[in-house]
C-alpha cells in the first residue's frame, strides 16, 4: 500500500513538471511573438528615420550652394519650408517610435514576471524534491527495490527509482534554466528602456533643431517684409496665388457638384441612399481646438512698417507648432497641396457653396478626395509660405466668395 502511495505521488510529480514545462513554453511563444511585432515596427521607423536623415542631407546641399543664394526670397522659403517638414516628420517618427518603445517596455516587464513565476515554481519544486529526499534520501529508493516480489517486479522497480532520479534532475536544471531566463529578460529590458532614452535624447535635440529652422525661415520673411521692393514683389506674387487658389477652389467645386448629382442619380437609380455625397452640417466649428486667439482679423489690414492697405482674406489664429487643425464641418477634402503663399494648405467642400482654407500648416493629414468629419485632425499648426510664426490661416469662401469666417463660427 505504501508503494502505490508513493509511486502516485512521484506520478503526481512529474506530471505537474510535464505540465508546467508545456505551459511556460507557450506563454514564451505567445510573449515572444507579440514583441517580434513590436519590434518589427520599431525596425521599420528607424528606417523611416534613416530616410528623412537622407533628404535633409540633400536639402542642406542644396542651400549651401550658390544656386541657393541666387533663388528669389519666396524661393528660398520653399526650401526651407521642406527642411522644417522634414524635420517635423522625424519629430513624428521619434515619438511614434518612443510609443511603440513603452508598449515593448511593458511587454518585456510583463516576460520579467512570467520568467520570475517560472523561476519561483521550479525553485518550489526543487525545494520540495530536496526536502524530500533529506527526510527519505537512499532508504526510500532501497524500500522500493527491496519490497520487489520477483525478479520482473525488481527490474520494474530499478526502473521507476531511475525514472524519480532523472525526473529530480530535470527539475534541478528547469530551475537553472529558469533562472537564467529571468536574469535574460531582465537584460533585454533593461537595453530597451536604454534605447528608449536615447530616443528621447534624440527628440530633444530634434525640438531643438526645428526652433532653429523655423527663426531661420521667420527672419526671411521678415527681411522681405522691411524691403520695399521685396515686399511689393512678394505681396504681388502672394496675392496671385490667393487669387488662382481661389478660382482652382471655385472650378473644383463644380466638379463636385457635378460629381454629386451623378453620383444622386446613380444612388436613386440604385435604390440606395446617400450616394457617396458629403454635406457639412451648415454650422462651421472653430478649426483649432487648443486656441481662440484671432491675431489678425477678415478684412483690410494695414502693413506694420509700410503703412500700405491690403486685403486679408480669412483669420489668423495663434497657436503653437504641431498644434491639432481638424475640419471646421463635415466635407469632402478638393485640394491638399503646397504652394509658397499659402504653404501647406487644406480646402474642404462642404455642399451649399460652403468651402473652408487651413494654411500654413506644419504638415497635413488627408489628402485630395478624402472625406472628412467635423472636428476630424486634418493637419498640424505651422509656418510654411508667406509666416512669420506658427499660426493657421483659415479662409471661409460662400457661394465663390470669400466671407468673414468669424461669422458662421
Amino acid at each position: 500500500m505504501r508503494n502505490r502511495v508513493i509511486a502516485r505521488v512521484v506520478a503526481i510529480l512529474l506530471a505537474l513538471i510535464m505540465l508546467f514545462s508545456v505551459f511556460w513554453v507557450v506563454l514564451d511563444a505567445v510573449t515572444a511573438s507579440a514583441a517580434r511585432v513590436t519590434q518589427a515596427e520599431i525596425n521599420r521607423l528607424k528606417e523611416e528615420k534613416k530616410e528623412y536623415e537622407r533628404k535633409k542631407r540633400e536639402i542642406q546641399s542644396r542651400i549651401n550652394t550658390i544656386e541657393f543664394e541666387k533663388m528669389t526670397e519666396m524661393a528660398k522659403k520653399s526650401v526651407l519650408d521642406d527642411r522644417i517638414m522634414l524635420t517635423s516628420m522625424e519629430i513624428d517618427n521619434i515619438s511614434e517610435t518612443i510609443a511603440f518603445y513603452v508598449t515593448l517596455i511593458s511587454e518585456k516587464e510583463l516576460e520579467v514576471q512570467a520568467a520570475q513565476v517560472k523561476e519561483g515554481t521550479q525553485l518550489k519544486l526543487y525545494k520540495t524534491r530536496v526536502r524530500d529526499m533529506e527526510e527519505n534520501g537512499v532508504i526510500s529508493y532501497l524500500e522500493i527495490i527491496f519490497d520487489s516480489t520477483d525478479f520482473a517486479d525488481l527490474l520494474a522497480r530499478l526502473d521507476f527509482v531511475t525514472d524519480i532520479m532523472r525526473a529530480d534532475e530535470n527539475t534541478y536544471n528547469e530551475y537553472i534554466i529558469a533562472r537564467q531566463e529571468t536574469e535574460d529578460a531582465k537584460e533585454v529590458l533593461k537595453q530597451t528602456k536604454s534605447e528608449m532614452e536615447d530616443e528621447k535624447v534624440f527628440l530633444e535635440q530634434k525640438h531643438e533643431e526645428l526652433e532653429e529652422q523655423l527663426e531661420e525661415a521667420y527672419a526671411l520673411i521678415k527681411k522681405i517684409e522691411t524691403d520695399l521692393a521685396s515686399e511689393r514683389a512678394m505681396r504681388a506674387e502672394v496675392e496671385a496665388e490667393e487669387a488662382r487658389v481661389q478660382r482652382e477652389i471655385n472650378q473644383k467645386v463644380e466638379e463636385l457638384k457635378r460629381q454629386q448629382e451623378l453620383d444622386r442619380i446613380a444612388a436613386r437609380n440604385a435604390a440606395s441612399s446617400g450616394g457617396g455625397r458629403v454635406r457639412g452640417t451648415g454650422q462651421l466649428g472653430w478649426p483649432v481646438p487648443s486656441s481662440h486667439s484671432v491675431t489678425s482679423g477678415f478684412g483690410v489690414r494695414m502693413h506694420p512698417v509700410y503703412r500700405v492697405y491690403r486685403m486679408h482674406n480669412g483669420i489668423d489664429i495663434g497657436a503653437s507648432h504641431g498644434a491639432s487643425v481638424v475640419a471646421a464641418d463635415s466635407g469632402t477634402v478638393i485640394t491638399s497641396a503646397y504652394n509658397s503663399s499659402y504653404g501647406n494648405y487644406i480646402v474642404i467642400s462642404h455642399g451649399n457653396g460652403f468651402t473652408t482654407l487651413y494654411a500654413h500648416l506644419s504638415s497635413r493629414k488627408v489628402g485630395d478626395g478624402a472625406t472628412v468629419s467635423k472636428g476630424q485632425v486634418i493637419g498640424l499648426v505651422g509656418s510654411t509660405g508667406v509666416s512669420t510664426g506658427p499660426h493657421l490661416h483659415f479662409e471661409v469662401s460662400v457661394s465663390g466668395s470669400r466671407a468673414n469666417p468669424q461669422k458662421y463660427t
